[in-house]
């Protein structure tokens, strides 16, 4: 083999945390080379998670809508559906964006190194290719792992992709399923819920914690789970699966709860139960790189415990969200190149679910708040007090705000409804600038709004509140 290339960063993997990564160090003048397995760059987030999910949502938001056109005036003839034309669409999308990253990886000077990347003493990084042999050696000042995840099941339940399925199998899939059971409620569980129903699957949400959504404030889970009721899907949380059998008719699950053992049947069986880190051939073991639970160790600089090497990302652990790894991908690269920031602020890290009503939150929860030894005042404004919700027909849901009883600082916000993902950003700001409810309060919000509710709800947590 020839003398190895040498690089200022070698990121292995190109998701939202690797590209990101390998964009802001040769923004720095840095030379760089981005190490990628798949075909397409992007990852699991643009090419099978994030931004396919959404797309077939809006999907079946639209759907949703147009059999709700005569509460709008408007006649229309028998609604239907080309459900391989609902699945093109997405793929498209995903595509389109799988190909701005390579635009922008050339753009940027960086150069992309397929293959699979293993980590060596140097720090270098070994490339082979699809059949195991060695294609390259790349010697590097600094290693970014950006190697991802992938979905996890629960022991002794197998993923044969056919009757008991991932995500990645449930956004294309050939044919709608009549029926689906899906175990675990938290944001993919839910969104897939959502979307499966509102194209008329029969569907069943399983969820082991005591509500969906678990890491959500338990009121505005509360509200979600009334309303995915109502829109027809069938949800126990609090309940153990103790069995899944795949059979030639469907799977049986059979699940445990506070009354006893439930046996229902489906055509397929989703597992949203989490991710686990891929760190698995990737030399960390023969380097002394510790990980826990399927994730790499790191310190708030995104340092391992082994000089010159970084991991971002879901390799690195939960919050397993494309937003943290491409912040931590910059903060990785920011720190290693002797810049002065400060370390990611995980205390403001925004969390969306997609469904309708939509849900987001940041900061602490009012229980979490509490438990931290918080005295709190708890602002609440319903959309259906809102002129453009009224308006746009979205009057589903509310703000919930947290703050400091003393201070007036705020803690924490959830908020449930049309466009919560959105709206969830003007809080993140709020906290991180450590805003009190005068100033979003005060902070002038468009009428009309949604997120006039922010503004209201700052106002009714301290008796101020205008509308309601």
């Amino acid at each position: 083999m020839a003398a190895p290339d040498t690089y200022d960063f070698v990121v292995i993997g190109g998701g939202p945390g690797g590209y990101s990564a390998a964009i802001r160090a040769a923004q720095l003048g840095l030379r760089v080379a981005l190490v990628e397995q798949e075909e397409k760059l992007g990852g699991i987030c643009l090419n099978w998670g994030c931004i396919p999910t959404k797309a077939l949502l809006k999907q079946a938001e639209v759907y949703r809508l147009l059999q709700r056109a005569d509460e709008f005036g408007f006649t229309v003839g028998q609604i239907g559906y080309d459900w391989s034309k609902v699945i093109q669409r997405s793929r498209q999308v995903a595509e389109r964006l799988s190909k701005g990253v390579e635009y922008l990886m050339k753009k940027n000077k960086i150069e992309v190194v397929r293959g699979r990347g293993r980590v060596v003493a140097g720090p270098k990084v070994e490339v082979r290719d699809n059949k195991g042999a060695l294609v390259r050696t790349l010697a590097t000042r600094q290693v970014v792992l950006a190697t991802g995840s992938r979905p996890q099941s629960l022991p002794g339940i197998e993923l044969d992709g056919k009757g008991v399925i991932t995500s990645r199998q449930a956004m294309a899939l050939d044919q709608r399923p009549a029926s689906l059971v899906i175990v675990g409620a938290g944001a993919i569980g839910v969104e897939f819920a959502y979307f499966y129903n509102a194209f008329g699957a029969k569907v069943t949400l399983l969820e082991a914690l005591p509500h969906i959504l678990p890491r959500e404030d338990e009121e505005v889970a509360g509200l979600l789970t009334k309303s995915l009721a109502k829109q027809g899907i069938e949800i126990a949380a609090g309940v153990q699966v103790t069995a899944v059998k795949a059979g030639a008719k469907g799977v049986e699950v059979r699940y445990r709860g506070a009354s006893g053992e439930t046996v229902v049947n489906a055509e397929k069986v989703l597992m949203a139960v989490g991710v686990v880190g891929n760190i698995e051939d990737l030399g960390l073991e023969v380097l002394g790189v510790k990980t826990t639970r399927g994730a790499v160790e790191i310190n708030n600089r995104q340092e391992t415990s082994v000089k010159g090497i970084l991991a971002i990302g879901d390799v690195a652990g939960p919050p397993q969200l494309a937003h943290v790894a491409a912040a931590e991908g910059v903060a990785a690269v920011e720190f290693a190149a002797g810049q002065q920031r400060a370390p990611v602020d995980r205390s403001s890290i925004p969390f969306c679910t997609y469904c309708q009503p939509q849900v987001a939150s940041m900061g602490l929860s009012e229980a979490a708040a509490l438990k931290a030894g918080h005295q709190v005042k708890v602002g609440r404004f319903p959309f259906s007090a809102s002129g453009k919700a009224l308006a746009t027909g979205e009057s589903e849901g509310m703000v919930k705000l947290v703050f400091d009883a003393k201070y007036g600082e705020l803690l924490g916000a959830s908020i449930i409804g049309a466009e919560a993902t959105e709206l969830i950003a003007e809080l993140g700001l709020a906290r991180h600038l450590e805003a009190t409810y005068e100033e979003l309060m005060h902070t002038i919000h468009a009428h009309p709004t949604l997120s006039e509710g922010v503004m209201e709800a700052a106002g009714e947590a301290f008796g101020q509140a205008l509308n309601i």
